[in-house]
């Protein structure tokens, strides 16, 4: 078994063993930490001995005898320990799986995190941990903190909802839940899509669980036309992951992508859902972002793209979801329709926010346009910025090889200067020897 076989595994069977012993036992908190115990475990036996025959099954049985094994050593819950080990003999299971689940279990997990008492940074912080799998570094890396800040904010959550609810919440509290549900989603397929470290620039196993999600939470609510909206952009953006890395595994530009590689069947699905969506209900954020995700896909080249409209569709999204990501993505659009002067302009505000400057994707935006507008040493100075603060192998090599390219280019233009002073001066020394 491969190391990333394993992780597969665990990030898929993980939300369904989490939710089983949240059923049995309550108590968020203790059970998400026996099932991270369960998986050090898995970690350690599955490369050595193989892959059990029933994953989820094995994973289960580890988290509870960890759990009970915890609640053994803390003599003042005795008597909550006799409950939870009635309710593990009297647990109808088959061979160790859980019973049907009448709801993805995931989904199930997702709803519980998203419990109205958590801020909602704290709901989806929790949710890209315990039903996504990502590591803290990466939930760090999502919302621009520190990782103990997030970890702490996972530990509070976790806390937080023993303290309130322990057991899920009944199906109909998803409908006003929904707005958290779609949010922690999309920042998922956001962090799936970038990688906050590593080797990898993406995590597809990351992105395509969040599509899968968004599925079901369309399914559960066609009447929202902000599902659609959802499911739409993470369809339109995920048709491009094939022509975003090489063979080699390095980033292509947008401007640079072979489109015709893009996936016209997830294309043709996120169009459909847009384009029925947009005409019967208000118009939110996602549907924006999926509309905009529309017009590049439609475009036949970055040349043919209708910036403009692009334009238009960042300007009303600026006013519905205020936020730097849009204001980068704004000025990229603005650049191409009217200009890098005027887009540069749109971000210096940011360059205020010390956030946004321990951030590499704000230097990243800056670098070509300074380039367009003629100011090469600072867009030099923007793409060293971005490589030292990027943590992504992929990106940090993009951006190194902007680096050398633009150093190149500094050569040629000095000695391209000398050549024409030396010539200068050759004439003007000719013209002074020919004198009487």
């Amino acid at each position: 078994m491969t190391p990333t076989v394993g992780e597969d595994v665990w990030r898929r069977e993980t939300p369904h063993v989490l939710a089983a012993l949240i059923r049995r036992y309550g108590d968020f908190a203790a059970c998400e930490d026996a099932v991270q115990e369960a998986l050090i475990e898995a970690s350690r036996q599955w490369p050595a001995r193989g892959l059990p025959e029933k994953p989820r099954g094995w994973l289960l049985r580890v988290a509870s005898r960890r759990l009970i094994d915890a609640r053994r050593q803390d003599t003042a819950r005795r008597g909550r320990e006799r409950r939870a080990a009635t309710l593990d003999q009297a647990s109808h299971t088959v061979d160790g799986e859980p019973m049907v689940e009448k709801q993805d279990a995931s989904l199930q997990v997702l709803t519980l995190c998203c419990h109205p008492a958590l801020t909602p940074e704290s709901q989806v912080t929790l949710a890209l941990r315990t039903v996504l799998g990502l590591t803290t570094k990466q939930i760090a890396a999502v919302y621009l903190i520190p990782s103990s800040t997030a970890g702490q904010r996972i530990s509070r959550a976790k806390a937080i909802i023993d303290m309130h609810h322990r057991r899920f919440p009944p199906p109909a509290s998803q409908k006003e839940r929904l707005p958290a549900l779609m949010h922690a989603l999309y920042l998922t397929y956001t962090a799936g899509h970038s990688r906050a470290g590593g080797k990898q620039l993406l995590d597809a196993a990351v992105t395509t669980e969040a599509i899968r999600l968004a599925r079901l939470l369309h399914q559960e609510f066609r009447d929202e036309t902000e599902t659609a909206g959802l499911l739409a952009l993470m369809l339109l953006s995920e048709a491009r992951r094939p022509a975003r890395i090489t063979a080699s595994g390095d980033l292509v530009a947008l401007r640079e992508q072979d489109r015709t590689l893009w996936d016209q069947e997830a294309i043709a699905e996120g169009i459909d859902l847009i384009e029925k969506a947009l005409p019967t209900g208000p118009v939110g954020a996602y549907q924006m972002q999926a509309a905009i995700s529309a017009v590049h896909a439609e475009a036949s080249g970055w040349e043919d793209t209708d910036w403009e409209q692009i334009a238009e569709l960042y300007a009303m999204l600026a006013q519905v979801a205020p936020s730097p990501a849009v204001t980068m993505n704004y000025a990229v659009a603005v650049s191409e329709a009217q200009g890098p002067t005027r887009a540069l302009g749109m971000l210096e505000p940011l360059l205020d926010d010390p956030r946004m400057n321990r951030s590499h994707r704000l230097h990243a935006v800056r670098a070509p346009l300074l380039e367009a507008c003629g100011r090469h040493g600072e867009a030099l100075d923007a793409y060293k910025t971005a490589s030292r603060l990027c943590t992504n192998i992929p990106e940090q090599r993009f951006f190194n090889s902007q680096i050398t390219r633009l150093q190149a280019d500094a050569v040629h233009a000095e000695a391209t200067a000398l050549t024409r002073v030396l010539l200068s001066a050759r004439i003007h020394l000719r013209h002074t020897a020919d004198e009487p």
